[in-house]
């Protein structure tokens, strides 16, 4: 199977001119529909409506940015809504149907300058929807609201960033095949809009090598904001030590770096032993399903340490440490993404590709 993907991903990985022209005229379509809905936002701000945020943490999921999220959180400089990632800038984020989870994304600005209504004075305010550097139409509707805005990336070695990022779309129920050789190997088709999961709502997510375009991904936000207002943290640093990463974060977003902080553990990799035990327990917790709203009415009617109690027991029963990758295919996305991390290395002069094993011979 991991031959069969690595011919795939070669064929994949060969684009037209024309294919690459295309791209890049829709980029342009969508970067100028995004300016022209979001561009009476600052006005709105400036008449009243509320704050918009000051910063940003953009992305990528799995690589740190929930930590960062609650260690960021827990600054008294600094106020992040309860809900992580609103998901507002980024239009091309459109969902194929609601889930209980998507019908809390602020759908107008009123409603998303609302999640920041309970800020003190003074206090910086900040967002972390790890879509947005994926996202072909944030930056471009971030700048035109909040050309002042601080942005974070943090970027992850492409190939154990998929495989992580596989695992939890399998976790949550996005992905149904389970088998992530074969999720990869389904992107022709997937692009075409055949053999997209029954649950995917945003199928566009499911394009996995979409994700690890890093060096697209960053000039989009760099042709818009000063270098000053961007900061690109390699997940390795934040991983060996994420006080140290923080506290850098804080420097540039021009808070107070000497506050006492507690070192959060990053969220494991893990994989579902029970796809339907777990999607009970998660509907259950979410309210999903009508058995899962029954479910739900009771959960509610328990003491949130009681709650707690029982999703640990959902997450042992259900969940459970991921095999071994896949040594070959993990090689073989290494050998496609080369040039991702060789441009990536370039870019931003640092030698990622011995940091992230691209130099050894295979």
């Amino acid at each position: 199977m991991a031959e069969e993907t690595a011919r795939s991903m070669a064929g994949e990985g060969t684009r037209s001119t024309a294919e690459e022209s295309r791209r890049s005229t829709a980029e342009e379509s969508r970067r100028s529909t995004a300016e022209e809905s979001r561009r009476s936002t600052a006005e709105e701000v400036a008449g009243g409506a509320g704050r918009l945020p000051d910063f940003f943490l953009a992305g990528h999921p799995k690589s740190g940015t929930t930590a960062l999220y609650r260690m960021l959180k827990a600054h008294p400089q600094v106020f992040m809504p309860n809900l992580k990632e609103p998901l507002y800038f980024s239009s091309d984020m459109r969902v194929r149907f609601h889930t209980s989870h998507t019908e809390k994304a602020p759908q107008t600005l009123g409603a998303y300058l609302a999640l920041f209504s309970a800020a003190k004075p003074g206090q910086l305010l900040g967002e972390a929807s790890t879509s947005y550097l994926w996202s072909r139409t944030a930056a471009a509707a971030i700048a035109a609201a909040q050309p002042s805005a601080r942005i974070v990336a943090v970027l992850r070695e492409p190939a154990s960033f998929l495989r992580s990022l596989h695992l939890q779309f399998v976790q949550i129920h996005v992905e149904s095949e389970r088998d992530f050789a074969k999720a990869i190997a389904l992107e022709p088709a997937r692009r075409e809009g055949r053999q997209i999961p029954r649950l995917s709502h945003r199928p566009q997510l499911l394009l996995y090598s979409e994700h690890v375009r890093y060096v697209e991904q960053l000039r989009r936000y760099e042709s818009l904001f000063p270098p000053e207002q961007l900061m690109v943290v390699i997940y390795d640093d934040f991983r060996a030590d994420n006080e140290a990463t923080l506290r850098a974060i804080m420097r540039f977003l021009g808070i107070d770096d000497s506050v006492p902080v507690r070192a959060q553990e990053l969220n494991p990799t893990v994989a579902v032993r029970s796809q339907r035990l777990y999607a009970l327990a998660r509907a259950a917790a979410v309210g999903d399903s009508r058995l899962g709203r029954t479910a739900y009415s009771l959960v509610k009617r328990v003491r949130p340490r009681h709650i707690q109690r029982i999703v640990a027991v959902r997450d042992r029963i259900a969940l459970g440490s991921p095999e071994q990758p896949d040594e070959r295919l993990m090689l073989a996305l290494r050998r496609r993404f080369e040039p991702e991390v060789q441009a990536l290395s370039d870019h931003l002069g640092r030698d990622l590709v011995t940091l992230w094993g691209y130099d050894r011979p295979s």
